[in-house]
């Protein structure tokens, strides 16, 4: 199906300042945003009619949907200072770790399905990119600010590799879908430059790969309007992986330093020994 170049241009511009949008608002309306996705489980006779088929698409919206459910109880928890069992549950470390974890096996998951593919030097970033997520419960919280963000401070280096390593994996792994998974990086990458808070990203990627999945799963239009497959090529994909292997190397080698040194502390949080 041919696309005209101005219909990518539209609907990809488009979707990244709904995107952006869609972010700002689950971040402040922070007990909205766990309502909504709450309830957005009730959507799944439309994932049946929208033709998510096969445990495994089951099961990859499910492990989104489900931990951003989780991010927006702790928020609410913790930034409200709930009382009562149920809402003291979240308030405990656990759930830093449990978002610590949800990011590791997220993109280890990626990172085996690349190596399946063939996408070896992209697996071997992938790889480095869970080595180098800052630990938890040290670097991550929630805080206690307006909204209660989920915060993990992670560094606009990283963020930036991520963006690059995801994307490079989405061209392999689902080209019909690429454009659209830009889109949603892209936004994710964009939203905590804006704020000047790398920190932020995290929390912007929660959101969006949460909307894009279950957009996707009620009705997938992202074909029709944003189809990337006539655009790709094997040899670009290479190049791609390797110089994503290439970006990570110094980068491990700089978080190792960090952390040898006792710099982590400050650079990872850009001066700023603990939020207030």
């Amino acid at each position: 199906m041919h696309i005209p170049a101005w219909t990518y241009i539209v609907s990809m511009t488009t979707y990244i300042v709904f995107l952006l949008f869609f972010i700002s608002f689950m971040r402040k309306h922070y007990k909205l945003s766990m309502y909504f996705f709450l309830f957005s489980l009730l959507t799944f006779p439309l994932w049946l009619k929208g033709g998510v088929i096969g445990w495994f698409r089951w099961a990859k919206i499910l492990s989104v949907i489900l931990p951003t459910i989780v991010v927006g109880i702790t928020r609410i928890s913790v930034y409200e200072k709930r009382k009562g069992r149920f809402w003291e549950f979240f308030q405990k470390e656990w759930t830093l770790w449990f978002f610590y974890a949800i990011l590791f096996l997220n993109i280890m998951e990626a990172t085996i399905k690349d190596v399946t593919l063939g996408n070896y030097f992209n697996a071997f970033c992938g790889f480095l990119l869970c080595v180098t997520i800052p630990f938890a419960p040290k670097f991550w919280e929630i805080s206690k600010e307006p909204y209660g963000d989920l915060i993990a401070y992670t560094t606009a280096a990283w963020n930036f590799i991520y963006t690059s390593w995801n994307a490079c994996f989405v061209y392999a792994e689902s080209p019909v879908h690429f454009f659209s998974s830009v889109c949603i990086l892209l936004a994710a990458e964009i939203y905590p430059i804006i704020k000047g808070r790398p920190e932020l990203y995290i929390i912007a990627r929660v959101y969006t790969l949460a909307i894009h999945l279950l957009l996707r799963a009620c009705w997938d239009i992202f074909p029709k309007v944003m189809d990337a497959s006539p655009f790709h090529n094997t040899q670009v994909l290479k190049i791609w992986g390797i110089i994503n292997a290439i970006m990570i190397i110094p980068y491990v080698f700089w978080h190792m330093w960090q952390l040898h040194t006792g710099k982590a502390d400050i650079s990872f949080r850009r001066g700023r020994l603990k939020s207030v």
